[in-house]
């Protein structure tokens, strides 16, 4: 179990380090590195490896807007949490879908190209559900750090020091 959580913790780090580079980080042989993120693949552990994407450094003319939304929800006989997740996780707009403790229920994470695709996507397709009784957006403005990974010097500041 240990090899397999120093395994998981170098994929997190850098999911295209080389099985030959984790080898020789964990003293394992290739092949059973191999074998172990094959079993963590078919175990449902690893679902996938992803880039992390700083869409300010995007040089295209769309743009890419990103919101939080925190999601209150009305439980009823017939209807649980799984229930209303299985429906919000088949739109491809959502990016990650959370259930929390303390003041709202859900916490979204909801992706698209302009402030108004993804207030009307809230407005018309996640509102709109019966057993949600509200929604609170919060755009993001600026990242700093994503999944562990910080995002170039933001010291940009191109103001003039004004001295008395």
């Amino acid at each position: 179990m240990e090899q397999r959580r120093k395994i998981l913790d170098l994929l997190l780090s850098n999911a295209r380090e080389s099985t030959a580079d984790i080898a020789r980080q964990t003293g394992l042989d290739e092949a059973r590195v191999e074998e172990t993120i094959a079993e963590l693949e078919a175990d449902g552990v690893v679902h996938g490896y992803q880039a992390i994407v700083d869409w300010r450094q995007v040089a295209d003319d769309g743009e890419h807007v990103q919101a939080e939304v925190e999601l209150n929800v009305e439980l009823d006989r017939e209807t649980g949490y799984e229930d209303i997740a299985r429906r919000i996780v088949k739109f491809p707009q959502v990016s990650s879908l959370r259930l929390f403790s303390g003041d709202y229920d859900f916490a979204i994470l909801v992706e698209g190209e302009s402030m108004h695709d993804v207030s009307q996507f809230i407005s018309e397709q996640i509102a709109p559900i019966p057993e949600v009784t509200q929604t609170v957006t919060h755009f993001v403005m600026e990242t700093y750090k994503e999944r562990g990974i910080v995002f170039g010097d933001r010291d940009d500041d191109d103001r003039l020091s004004i001295s008395p």
